[in-house]
């Protein structure tokens, strides 16, 4: 997602001095889970679920200055205590977190659907490599996507480097659940589209039954 640049928002984040992680992750030991999500956008998910959840420290990792920007107001107004922001491209996680994440959101993030771009897609095995790192030995990945043909590869990739799938939908919201939506997920369900969907868990980790 490409924004046009705004003048204030550079200065603003300058000036942020809470919510906006510039180096080392704050303690987290007082949370029962740390959830991480890729690519946040302007933060409505994480803004409602972290309101819904407070004893999760939810963290929004974002490249786009905009958004990082934009999120943080939400936040504030919010008057959210259990979230922090991460303005950087994803390639730079390992900057951040060893093996202190309990899950990891990869919402409707770009399909990169020429097959000569599958190195940019953020399910490439490159990527699968750093979230290795990223999560706990019992960590999982939440995917959703629109795209059929990604959600295929996404699949195949997630399973040729070792990951279990937990759960999977075609039609997420065929039948009505408690999944708080992005800004992308709402305008899908609005036009009916199909939300693809996946839960997916470390080899080396258990199957937790709920």
């Amino acid at each position: 997602m490409r924004i046009r640049k705004k003048k204030w928002v550079a200065p603003y984040l300058d000036q942020e001095g809470h919510y906006l992680i510039r180096n080392e992750l704050p303690e987290t030991g007082e949370y029962k889970k740390v959830y991480l999500e890729l690519g946040m956008g302007m933060g409505d998910f994480i803004c409602e679920s972290a309101q819904i959840n407070r004893d999760i420290l939810y963290i929004g990792y974002e490249k786009e200055e905009v958004c990082v920007a934009r999120s943080i107001m939400k936040f504030k107004e919010a008057g959210l205590t259990n979230v922090y922001v991460i303005h950087d491209d994803v390639k730079e996680l390992l900057k951040y977190f060893d093996k202190v994440v309990d899950r990891i959101y990869l919402q409707f993030s770009d399909p990169w659907p020429k097959k000569g771009h599958a190195k940019r897609r953020m399910t490439y095995k490159t990527f699968l490599d750093i979230y290795d790192h990223v999560l706990k030995d019992d960590g999982e990945i939440f995917f959703k996507t629109d795209n059929s043909a990604f959600f295929d590869f996404s699949i195949m990739s997630f399973s040729e480097h070792g990951y279990r799938l937990v759960d999977f939908s075609t039609d997420r919201h065929r039948i009505p659940n408690d999944d708080i939506l992005t800004a992308y997920e709402k305008k899908f369900v609005s036009n009916g589209q199909p939300i693809y969907y996946a839960v997916l868990k470390k080899s080396n980790s258990s199957i937790i039954q709920s």
